[in-house]
């Protein structure tokens, strides 16, 4: 498979509900999370129930502007509570697969339901529109800092 993509944002916050804030740059701590971020530090609306693949979660912009476009829904990237927006990767197709994003390695684990959470947390009815759209969950297989324009592709 022959892709390349940049990474658009990178967002996280450091408890569940809690607005997701823009960062320049993040560090991906292997096998753990992204420093700072509510998954790593336990506090994340879905901490109680720990799967290894919220390490780093991603969404692709284009869903963003599939969900305007299509729907007359507008989601910026600070809202969809996905880590990194992505543009110009097959989030549905890595699942099981490797690919760099900057200095990091991660690996598909599955794809990211929709919840009726982010529609009560937002006030849009999100839910059906995002089905098979609403991004890629990973682990961290190598460590390090990404940021804004970095460059992902496959391994």
């Amino acid at each position: 498979m022959t892709w390349s993509g940049t990474l658009l944002h990178i967002h996280t916050t450091p408890r569940g509900g809690a607005p997701m804030e823009a960062r320049p740059e993040a560090r991906l701590l292997e096998g753990q999370g992204i420093e700072g971020d509510r998954y790593l530090l336990g506090t994340g609306t879905y901490s109680p129930k720990p799967q290894r693949e919220r390490q780093v979660t991603l969404i692709e912009v284009e869903t963003l502007e599939a969900l305007a476009r299509d729907h007359a829904l507008e989601l910026a990237p600070h809202e969809h509570r996905r880590n990194l927006t992505v543009r110009g990767v097959p989030l549905n197709h890595l699942v099981g697969r490797r690919f760099r994003v900057g200095e990091a390695v991660l690996e598909g684990i599955r794809l990211n339901v929709p919840c009726q959470y982010l529609d009560d947390l937002l006030g849009r009815r999100l839910f059906k529109p995002l089905t098979n759209r609403s991004g890629l969950n990973c682990i961290i297989v190598r460590g390090g800092v990404i940021r804004p324009g970095d460059a992902l592709a496959p391994m």
